[in-house]
């Protein structure tokens, strides 16, 4: 993906996360973001393992210290993490930690011969910690609905599947949406500064309600705000905030649009005990691929192609606005199980008590559709901006949001699927939602082309194709 908007992105959450000094991985190759100073180890032997070798080889090495290495959090968390503080989270700048890279040096050689993991960065899981493109809502009129259209199908508390949704929360003014009448949860919070800006990625929880409760209408969502840091959180806390979320019961489907890549191919050290406990419940994990445009594996979506987790988890990519291709920012792979509608859909957003002007700041999004061929790195087209127009000195358009959106990303892709499979149960009378994951998906007749590969794809009877317009380069 683009440094710029890569470096653009890290601004934001390292401003939304101004205590926690935060670095570029691996190497600064803008792959993922990480916490500067701290490795995770798993609770118990392992830490305390990880803990007592790091000490020992900084002590010993050219330009190290031991004396920073300790641990940083309780030796017992719900999450069966420990942070282990291996240097000065001040030290040095983006571009990476020193501490932190000889510490997992340290421990490459015994990893090997335990034969399991022992150690990791402490990375943001985030709605878009690589957005590319980074996209931003546009006003949609009520007049046209939204995209997928509301499916026909009533509710009935008694059969209705229940969704959670793992996100920034839900706008204030939600509950005045039809469609979202079976919705409920955390509310945002602040969703505008103080010169009446929308602040970024505020109504990304709305927006995914109302495209679930559209595709499956017979569903109660809860939307949960544990991404509300520019829509990010650490690995250490999400395993918490996963575990605090279900505390009250397991939900048929936990829809989450949110992940990060790692450069591993074993999943998250952080999300370790959250994962093993949801295998062994009846929950089915539908989650984002990422909008990296990469065939890295992203977690938590990669999951899906590990052996204990095949029909535990099902990975969402993005299509086209057109439904025959895959979306130019979508993540693919072997990982990747099905590609959902995911570019330009229609959904809830705010604005229905008082409409209120948003500055609207504009998306390398539509560079992909005006004919530059570097897909997801290239320059936004000519117009007053702000985001993707670093530099740029002119006043930002102003728009209005009365209600609807546009909107492109994985992000939406993925409650897509999800509400597919609820509304599979509900049609099939399936109490199982791993089950009817194995049933939509071996039912399925409709394909795309993503990159080159034949690929199932899941579009719902209610989303209309939008077209797609190429420009010359320039116009």
């Amino acid at each position: 993906m683009a440094p710029q908007r890569f470096h653009e992105q890290f601004d934001q959450i390292q401003r939304s996360m101004p205590d926690i000094p935060l670095a570029l991985g691996p190497d600064d190759a803008s792959e993922f973001i990480y916490e500067k100073g701290v490795v995770l180890a798993r609770d118990g032997r392992d830490a305390a393992f990880v803990e007592e070798t790091v000490r020992t080889h900084f002590t010993e090495a050219t330009g190290l210290t031991g004396d920073r290495v300790r641990r940083d959090s309780p030796e017992t968390n719900r999450s069966g993490i420990t942070r282990i503080r291996v240097g000065d989270p001040g030290h040095g700048d983006r571009r990476g930690d020193r501490a932190v890279t000889h510490a997992l040096r340290a421990m490459s050689e015994r990893e090997g011969r335990a034969g399991h993991r022992l150690v990791s960065r402490n990375h943001v899981v985030s709605i878009a910690v690589n957005s590319c493109p980074g996209d931003e809502p546009v006003p949609a009129a009520l007049s046209q609905g939204t995209n997928p259209a509301p499916a026909e199908a009533g509710y009935d508390a008694d059969t209705a599947a229940g969704v959670l949704v793992v996100d920034n929360g839900l706008t204030h003014d939600h509950a005045l949406v039809p469609l979202l009448a079976h919705v409920d949860g955390d509310l945002h919070g602040t969703e505008t500064d103080a010169a009446g800006n929308l602040l970024q990625y505020v109504g990304h929880g709305t927006f995914i309600a109302g495209v679930l409760a559209a595709v499956a209408p017979n569903t109660d969502i809860t939307v949960r705000s544990t991404l509300n840091d520019a829509g990010a959180i650490l690995e250490s806390e999400l395993g918490e905030k996963l575990f605090e979320a279900v505390a009250d019961g397991w939900p048929d489907i936990i829809s989450l649009s949110a992940g990060t890549s790692n450069g591993r191919p074993d999943g998250l050290l952080g999300l370790d005990a959250f994962m093993q406990e949801l295998r062994a419940h009846g929950t089915l994990l539908v989650a984002a691929a990422g909008n990296n445009a990469s065939a890295s594996p992203f977690w938590p979506a990669a999951y899906a192609e590990l052996p204990e987790y095949q029909g535990v988890v099902l990975s969402v990519g993005a299509l086209r606005g057109d439904g025959e291709f895959g979306a130019c920012f979508s993540n693919h792979g072997s990982w990747v199980d099905v590609y959902a509608p995911g570019e330009r859909l229609t959904s809830a957003l705010t604005g229905f008590d008082a409409p209120v002007p948003y500055l609207y700041q504009h998306s390398t999004y539509e560079a992909c559709r005006y004919g530059f061929t570097y897909v997801c790195t290239c320059q936004s087209p000519s117009h007053v901006g702000v985001l993707s127009e670093d530099g740029s000195t002119a006043k930002p358009d102003q728009v209005m949001f009365e209600g609807y959106a546009h909107w492109s990303g994985t992000s939406f892709a993925t409650p897509v699927v999800a509400g597919l499979v609820a509304a599979h149960m509900t049609a099939n009378k399936e109490t199982d939602p791993r089950a009817a994951r194995q049933q939509l998906l071996a039912t399925n007749t409709q394909f795309a082309e993503v990159r080159g590969a034949h690929v199932p794809a899941l579009k719902p009877a209610g989303w209309r194709p939008v077209p797609v317009v190429q420009r010359p380069v320039g116009t």
